[in-house]
């Protein structure tokens, strides 16, 4: 039986000046407010990038356009799967993200279809989450989550404070 992956939640760009991102999505197609979290780090004991210890800092910005989540990522020091990204292919769109009912399902799955874990790792026991290569579906990249309570409540004040 197939995993339910369930809805695509986020759409997510990554790119050299995050300032200058939010304010075309804002002003041109109506995105709301930003949330920023400057300088957000990805140590070595809660992330991996290509299997080895990640350790790398980026520039996040959320938003939201109806029930839709925005994000938008800055690397700012360190490799990842978004300097990866910039330097093949510049700026532009990086990923959507689904959430599947059963997160290590859906990575089962998704491996045994060919598709790797990029890069992964968890937010402290408030989120998991996979990147796995989205060429298949016309997208560089497949964000897989799984988004616990205290998450759920920071996307929420997010998206009260976009309208």
């Amino acid at each position: 039986m197939a995993v339910d992956y369930g809805p695509i939640t986020q759409i997510a760009w990554v790119g050299a000046d995050i300032e200058a991102t939010e304010r075309l999505l804002s002003a041109q197609f109506g995105a709301g407010s930003w949330t920023r979290l400057p300088d957000t780090h990805f140590g070595p004991h809660s992330c991996r990038y290509r299997g080895e210890p990640a350790d790398f800092t980026a520039h996040i910005s959320l938003s939201y356009l109806a029930d839709m989540q925005l994000e938008l990522i800055q690397p700012v020091r360190g490799t990842s799967i978004y300097t990866e990204f910039l330097d093949r292919s510049g700026p532009g769109l990086h990923h959507v993200c689904f959430e599947p009912s059963d997160f290590d399902a859906a990575i089962s799955e998704a491996a045994a279809g060919g598709l790797p874990v990029i890069q992964n790792g968890a937010v402290g026991d408030t989120m998991r989450y996979a990147y796995i290569d989205g060429a298949a579906a016309g997208v560089p990249y497949i964000e897989i989550a799984e988004i616990g309570p205290q998450m759920r409540e920071f996307y929420r004040y997010v998206k009260d404070h976009a309208h």
